[in-house]
């Protein structure tokens, strides 16, 4: 059984939850969270490769939103929370969120690992339960 290449598909915010598409084979589906859009996906794939005999493996699969549909979901995510965590300029940051500029894949790289290094830190927090 074919191993397939790595398949990018791009994420976007629906007024129902969530939608997921390749620009490089017709793959589409769609799921009312993310982990059901990602399961959706890797069943999507499957079945497209199904008849090519072709193994999709969950790691072939790359998952890609843009910042303002990022930011629009993960809504507890405060951008000028972020610039300060990161040193970067929030009133830039925040043009990044709007689109009205692109960030460079230097400033990408940047920020996704900001966003990173809160989810590692957020992880291993446990909340206490009161009475």
């Amino acid at each position: 059984m074919a191993k397939k290449k790595k398949i990018i598909m791009t994420v976007e915010k629906t007024n129902t939850g969530f939608s997921a598409f390749s620009a490089d084979y017709p793959i589409f589906t769609t799921g009312k969270s993310i982990p059901e859009l990602i399961n959706n996906t890797y069943e999507a794939t499957e079945l497209h490769f199904e008849d090519e005999k072709i193994k999709v493996d969950p790691t072939d699969i790359t998952f890609e939103i843009d910042f303002k549909q990022f930011f629009k979901f993960y809504k507890v995510l405060n951008a000028k929370f972020l610039a300060e965590k990161i040193g970067m300029n929030a009133t830039l940051l925040s043009q990044y969120v709007s689109g009205t500029k692109k960030p460079s894949a230097k400033q990408t790289e940047k920020i996704l690992s900001g966003i990173h290094q809160i989810g590692q830190e957020l992880s291993g927090i446990n909340l206490l339960q009161t009475a």
